[in-house]
């Protein structure tokens, strides 16, 4: 029964991202002259002038700026605005800029609990604004990435992009699943906080909100962010079984879109399909391998009658043993990081498999980020291919030369030099050492997964860690930032400096990147660097931690 449910899950959203990635494709990149509901947003927006990749990527720094700033005003002057009805007070300045960077870069890492900190204003206007524009912002990134591909110089305008991407995309999809939900129980409201009477006397008061609304972006965006703490193991934000298929199956659809959208406005769906059956083979291990680990009992309860049963700790009964694995794939698969069971409770070897996907950051990744990231693989994967037969690189008839795989490793050692510094950084001081609460491989862990999910804008945690603090506050904050915005600007200089050349013809000898054989040497690429760069610290932390585990 767990292996159906798993099926119909990936399968169903797999199915349900050919028609969405036609859709966005449809709305981010119409045919000229085609009278839609793309024109008639087009003439509200005005005449935008078509921008190269310099320009591009000017004005989503730009964009991305005015957002930080106006954020960051409201978080800090949150106690003086309206929409307060339980009288939320100051937040402190360095958890305000490490919230702003979070949803500034689409990662949503949370070293808070909404309903304790935030007011409604500050749930609705700053943070799910964010997460509209901020996922906004990455379909933008891959349509730009793709038009260069298609041998275009002039790459769109990222305003008109952004436009776009939020009202004809994500603005419908957050409709139909806020209503889903509100059908499954989740609240809706801007009333304050209730109070119930126990039948002992005890009086409650019970938190609440516009719920449906957040959640339903905070997972088509890959956003992630919790209206409550819990995140989605909350009853209020996943009220049941049925709202919990529905959540997850957003989380990936979107993303999965993305590889079919790219095909479409490079005219090379072949391609397209190769690319997203090297992903869905990597996410399928991974799901495999987390169902399987997770499916021994914890540590703690080896040689106890329960011994055979699954690991149930941090899991949620109404889920059961299955729904909390195949969330945590999912969930660091895309840069989504929201959870339904707590992270920390995974076996050793289960909680490897979240980090791996945040490792690779590629598999579907984050909204038009992840399939970014995969052009990085793609370029070295032609370059290791061309070596092989002793031609020059291609890709898509155009060369690949010194600068672009300059560029293209660039980008790609940028992501672990974040994620490996860091931990070194907090692992050797008392900036990391003194916020653990569990010692040895089991606190490592938790120090890596920090800075992995920062580094990955994935904003899931291995809790367990004091990260609240103004050194964990600013080091990630700085960490999000950064790695949100060069492994944009970096692969948009190597489309943009593809585009540029003239494109060379195709003879028997060109390097097809629509066969099987290429979509193989793909996932190789993607899992050896993996591997270099990552697998000393799994050793480190989940392995050490599992083989310490094991009964002697």
């Amino acid at each position: 029964m767990n292996i159906v449910f798993v099926i119909a899950v990936v399968a169903g959203t797999a199915l349900l991202s050919w028609p969405a990635g036609k859709y966005m494709a449809a709305m981010m990149h119409p045919a000229a002259g085609a009278k839609s509901r793309v024109s008639q947003l087009d003439r509200i927006a005005g005449k935008l002038a078509e921008q190269d990749w310099k320009q591009y990527c000017f004005s989503l720094l730009l964009f991305n700026a005015f957002m930080f700033t106006v954020t960051f005003l409201l978080l800090s002057l949150q106690q003086y605005l309206p929409l307060n009805p339980d009288g939320k007070g100051a937040i402190e300045p360095s958890l305000v800029f490490n919230t702003t960077a979070s949803f500034v870069t689409n990662t949503n890492l949370q070293h808070y609990s909404g309903e304790v900190s935030m007011s409604y204003l500050s749930q609705l206007c700053p943070l799910m604004w964010l997460q509209f524009v901020s996922a906004a912002t990455g379909i933008a990134a891959l349509c730009a990435l793709a038009r260069c591909l298609a041998g275009n110089v002039r790459c769109g305008n990222f305003y008109r992009d952004v436009l776009r991407a939020t009202f004809l995309v994500l603005l419908p999809a957050a409709i139909i699943v806020a209503l889903l939900l509100v059908a499954g129980g989740a609240p809706m409201t801007l009333q304050g906080a209730a109070t119930a009477s126990s039948p002992e006397g005890v009086v409650q008061t019970i938190a609440r909100g516009p719920v449906a609304a957040f959640v339903a972006i905070k997972q088509l965006g890959t956003n992630g962010g919790g209206f409550f703490g819990p995140n989605s193991t909350h009853p209020f934000e996943n009220p049941s079984f049925l709202t919990n298929i529905v959540e997850c199956m957003s989380i990936m659809v979107l993303s999965m879109a993305c590889v079919w959208m790219f095909g479409r406005i490079t005219g090379r769906l072949r391609h397209a399909a190769v690319i997203f059956g090297a992903m869905a083979l990597l996410l399928t291990l991974k799901i495999g391998f987390a169902v399987y680990f997770e499916s021994a009992p914890a540590a703690a309860l080896h040689d106890l009658p329960l011994v055979a049963s699954s690991n149930m700790e941090g899991k949620e009964l109404r889920f059961g043993s299955t729904a909390g694995p195949l969330w945590a794939a999912f969930t660091t698969a895309t840069s989504n990081g929201s959870v339904n069971s707590m992270h920390n409770s995974l076996n050793p070897l289960a909680g490897l498999v979240p980090l791996a996907g945040m490792w690779l950051n590629e598999t579907f990744g984050g909204l038009g980020v992840g399939m970014i990231n995969m052009f990085l693989y793609l370029i070295v994967g032609v370059f290791i291919a061309g070596l092989m037969v002793g031609r020059t690189p291609e890709y898509l008839t155009r060369k690949v030369e010194t600068r672009e795989m300059k560029l293209a490793i660039l980008a790609l050692l940028v992501h672990p030099l974040f994620i490996l510094g860091g931990t070194a950084l907090f692992a050797s001081t008392p900036w990391g050492m003194g916020t653990i609460k569990n010692p040895g491989a089991r606190g490592f862990t938790e120090i890596l997964y920090e800075f992995s999910s920062a580094a990955a804008n994935n904003g899931s945690g291995y809790e367990g860690l004091g990260d609240n603090s103004a050194p964990w506050n600013i080091a990630t904050g700085l960490v999000m930032l950064l790695a949100r915005f060069i492994p944009i600007i970096i692969p948009l200089a190597i489309a943009g400096s593809l585009a540029a050349k003239k494109p060379t013809p195709v003879t028997t000898g060109t390097l097809r990147v629509d066969t099987p054989l290429f979509g193989m040497v793909l996932l190789g690429s993607v899992i050896l660097i993996g591997a270099l760069l990552f697998l000393p610290v799994a050793v480190l932390g989940p392995v050490a931690e599992h083989l310490a585990a094991l009964p002697r």
